[in-house]
């Protein structure tokens, strides 16, 4: 029966990691993995991750099951840090699920289920998985323009001229905070035109919000969020706990769904959980836990939010020296965006053939659209990466 498959496409960003690690230069420089790298080139266990972990060891006494939508501690802890209280509790529901991804997906299935005929506006560029996870479903995509390649910024006029055509049913997918793969974020008026839009058409908002903490600050990354959920009737949230938390590989994430009022979150809170056991029954708990115990003691929480202010203030001045060091050697302010974007990501707005010259000519690997990691630098990268991007003619 298998002869009937056929190849699937290749993931970009895993093919440029192989390409990464095949490459015997000393000076080559991975900018394509999105995982935070402190200046060493390590992507280190959190200090609060490692003591909670040994708390758990010594006082978990068993692996049962937790329940189809998770432990409900972690989504009490988790919709706190996310939504701080912008709407009732008894609106929420929410189920955890394996990591953001796992999120985002039973998202699309709940939107599927729930409106079969339902379209997802989707930001131009957006996470490619957004876009694969959609084609797969079979649920129509629309795009939006999003990114001014010309000032590296928000194209807010093209985004909500595009915007005008969602309808009642149709699902608009925001980016919470830190854009991925732009780095370039609406600012606090142009979410409240957003919002006004949404109450015109109707649509239902999806935020994704992945980097909680790794643009402003914990609770400036989490206002647009609960400023959109506060002023619609409903919305829908994945948040991911992977790199706040430095978790990865634990698979930690949960999806919210805020509705109008408490009578209709029973029907939501069955729906998630069925969702779930269709899927993979049980979502991990691990990760979950960690958060939980982090997110509800006060001094693992002050100990990791101390850390997280050091990694968002490092990914900062990894912009800003960048910025000054191409200004230095472009003599303009050409690329004066980049110390203005936030969180993981820049799109550095050039060609693919582009970023094809940098990886060949400079061992500069970046996904081929130009969005690099910031968090892949570091001091010693940062002249190298500057260097090629004038030496190539960006």
């Amino acid at each position: 029966m298998f002869e009937t498959l056929k190849q699937q496409p290749a993931d970009k960003i895993l093919a440029l990691v192989q390409k990464y690690r095949d490459d015997p230069s000393e000076t080559k420089v991975d900018l394509g993995v999105g995982v935070y790298k402190d200046a060493t080139g390590l992507t280190p266990v959190m200090r609060a991750v490692k003591k909670a972990e040994h708390q758990l060891w010594e006082v978990q006494d068993s692996k049962v099951y937790t329940g189809l939508a998770g432990d409900p501690a972690f989504a009490d802890a988790m919709i706190d840090l996310v939504l701080g209280g912008a709407v009732p509790r008894d609106t929420i529901a929410a189920a955890a699920t394996p990591g953001g991804t796992g999120a985002v997906r039973q998202a699309f299935e709940l939107i599927q289920m729930a409106r079969p005929d339902a379209r997802v506006f989707v930001s131009d560029p957006t996470w490619p998985n957004h876009l694969s996870i959609l084609a797969y479903l079979g649920i129509e995509m629309v795009p939006y323009r999003y990114f001014d390649e010309e000032t590296r910024g928000v194209d807010f006029d093209g985004l909500m001229a595009d915007l005008k055509a969602a309808r009642k049913g149709d699902v608009v997918l925001l980016h919470g905070c830190c854009h991925n793969p732009t780095g370039a974020n609406l600012n606090s008026a142009q979410w409240d035109e957003v919002i006004a839009l949404l109450l015109e058409t109707g649509a239902t908002p999806m935020i994704d919000i992945a980097y909680q903490g790794f643009g402003e600050g914990l609770e400036e990354d989490a206002a647009a969020t609960r400023k959109v959920a506060a002023a619609v009737p409903e919305c829908i949230i994945a948040a991911s706990c992977s790199k706040n938390f430095g978790i990865y590989r634990e698979r930690t994430g949960l999806l919210m769904v805020v509705s109008a009022d408490g009578g209709a979150r029973a029907l939501n809170q069955g729906t998630l959980a069925y969702l779930n056991r269709q899927n993979f029954s049980f979502p991990p708990d691990h990760g979950a836990r960690l958060v939980t115990m982090i997110l509800t003691d006060d001094a693992l929480r002050a100990d990791w939010q101390a850390e997280l202010e050091e990694v968002r203030l490092s990914m900062l001045g990894l912009r800003e020296q960048l910025a000054q060091e191409l200004q230095k050697l472009a003599g303009s302010d050409r690329f004066s965006f980049l110390a203005q974007h936030r969180g993981m990501f820049s799109r550095l707005g050039t060609t693919p053939e582009m970023v094809e010259k940098l990886r060949v000519e400079h061992g500069i690997y970046m996904v081929g659209d130009s969005r690099m990691n910031i968090a892949g630098l570091n001091a010693r990268t940062v002249p190298i990466l500057a260097n090629a991007i004038i030496d190539a003619g960006i």
